[in-house]
């Protein structure tokens, strides 16, 4: 863990690719796509299976380790239409009895907007962007506010290390800026891009559960 300070708070870092706001017990999540892999099923691609129990396991143990009373998600929740299938929704339905005194709160983003808002048997409080929570502006579009520090998702952060676009490795990181930070996608099964860095930019990148920040 890492912990550093936006917008007069501490920001706590977290290596399985989500981030804590210690001071509220918040856990902030950004990108999870849940039903991704079932709405590209729906389509007809092959994809693994398994994703939205991962991404559920994943969330419930953050939940649990760091005693989180709060669950804000930056939108993207839901991939898509299809989303709402009925194992899918089952799937989250328990997870939300197990965790069933927990706030939770969408950030509507641009997949949301398509998906639809999650059932209200989830009892999942709405809203769009920005969010205003002290200086911090909860958001899914990572563009500067004028009176707050940004948080952000939608852009899936990672670093590309290596030499030629064959051998590089892709990994997931947190990038922050002077006025907004990307958080990485959540889920387990969603896409990465190289963000270009600028000069007062600081990035941690993940590796083998660590966080490391990358020289400027």
């Amino acid at each position: 863990m890492v912990t550093i300070e936006v917008g007069g708070r501490p920001l706590v870092l977290l290596p399985q690719k989500a981030a804590l706001l210690p001071q509220s017990h918040t856990l902030l999540v950004a990108d999870a796509h849940i039903g991704k892999a079932v709405s590209f099923r729906a389509l007809g691609v092959p994809v693994p299976r398994g994703t939205t129990s991962d991404t559920l396991a994943r969330l419930s143990g953050l939940v649990e380790r760091h005693g989180v009373q709060r669950v804000v998600f930056l939108g993207d929740l839901l991939h898509s239409a299809r989303s709402h299938a009925a194992a899918t929704l089952s799937a989250f339905a328990r997870w939300r009895e197990r965790h069933a005194a927990l706030d939770l709160l969408l950030v509507r983003g641009n997949h949301d907007d398509r998906a639809g808002d999650p059932p209200a048997s989830l009892r999942i409080e709405v809203v769009d962007e920005p969010h205003l929570d002290g200086g911090i502006a909860l958001c899914h579009h990572p563009q500067p506010h004028e009176a707050a520090y940004v948080l952000a998702g939608h852009l899936h952060p990672c670093v590309a290390l290596g030499g030629r676009a064959h051998d590089r490795l892709r990994l997931p990181c947190f990038h922050l800026g002077e006025r907004v930070g990307v958080l990485p996608a959540f889920g387990s099964f969603t896409g990465m891009h190289a963000l270009e860095r600028g000069p007062a930019d600081r990035v941690f990148v993940i590796a083998d559960d660590e966080l490391r920040e990358l020289p400027s």
